[in-house]
């Protein structure tokens, strides 16, 4: 039997809290239009309506796009609006146009939570073109460090390592590293104090954190045999000894750990370096031998294993 009753089909779900979307190109203007609407109850249905179609890939730079060309939303939605923010394409949108500097004018706004939420995105978008810079600054580096040695780079750059967002220490500390393979940079990291804090960022919660640190300290130890290049030894091999039961999060940490490996096998140059690290042979043959280890951290682990025995 082919016949449909009418009655039983469940109907279209419509949410008083949300405007109705049109369709075609003018569904997202015609909401934006509602939002000048002298009645506030439809200016937060359309408000409701157009955050939600900030989370549709398809739509959202449309939405941030035609947003620009409009007054700022109502403050008490401010919060809302500006979570789309965090995605790249309104990132995008959001610097080609006038909105910015109509936050900035929220920042004076009589209401506290306004104000709040004001300073918190400036905070964000400035966080953001930091660590854009740095990364920037790494990759030309990594072509040529000498502009940016040229500029005062490792001074500059040494002072983000201790940045409260993770993002930017991230970026520091590569940059860091990209810089850190001639031997002026080396030089310079040393006698701007930057290695002690390089040794900080090892326990830093975030394991790209670490491992850019741990390369960083890797090209600077090759010239650096005194007392404080000793002194980051037991970090060394305590990031060496630790190991994560989920595959997946141990493969995150591989750069991490042969940056420590290749760190120690400099350390390991210097007699006193040789001398500790002999007492922790062990751990070193541990990385070295096992055939489930990655093939890459084996034989980092197994030059480490030569140059802390070798012997005239």
């Amino acid at each position: 039997d082919l016949t449909l009753d009418i009655s039983e089909m469940t109907g279209v779900h419509i949410d008083p809290s949300r405007a109705p979307v049109a369709f075609g190109r003018l569904a997202i203007p015609e909401l934006f239009a509602q939002l000048v609407e002298p009645d506030a109850a439809r200016r937060l249905r359309a408000l409701a309506s157009l955050c939600d179609l900030t989370h549709d890939p398809e739509r959202l730079y449309q939405v941030v796009s035609e947003g620009t060309r409009w007054s700022v939303p109502p403050r008490a939605a401010l919060g809302k609006w500006l979570r789309p923010t965090r995605c790249l394409l309104a990132r995008q949108a959001l610097l080609s146009s006038p909105l910015l500097a109509r936050l900035s004018q929220l920042l004076d706004d009589p209401s506290p939570l306004c104000r709040t939420r004001a300073h918190r995105r400036q905070e964000e978008k400035e966080e953001e073109v930091q660590a854009l810079l740095l990364s920037t600054l790494s990759c030309c580096s990594r072509l040529d460090a000498a502009p940016a040695l040229s500029h005062r780079g490792v001074t500059l750059i040494g002072r983000k390592l201790s940045h409260a967002c993770s993002n930017i220490r991230r970026e520091a500390a590569g940059a860091m590293m990209a810089l850190s393979v001639i031997v002026i940079a080396m030089s310079q990291v040393c006698e701007a104090a930057v290695l002690p804090v390089l040794a900080d960022l090892l326990r830093d919660q975030d394991v790209d954190v670490q491992a850019n640190a741990a390369g960083a300290i890797m090209n600077t130890v090759v010239i650096t045999t005194g007392d404080f290049a000793l002194d980051v030894l037991p970090v060394l091999l305590e990031l060496l000894s630790q190991r994560k039961p989920d595959v997946e999060e141990e493969q995150r940490r591989k750069a991490l750990v042969l940056y420590s490996l290749r760190a120690l096998t400099s350390l390991a140059e210097a007699p006193e370096g040789r001398r500790r690290l002999l007492l922790q042979l062990p751990l070193l043959v541990g990385r070295s031998e096992p055939p489930e280890e990655d093939a890459d951290i084996r034989r980092a682990a197994r030059t480490a294993v030569n140059v802390v025995t070798w012997t005239p």
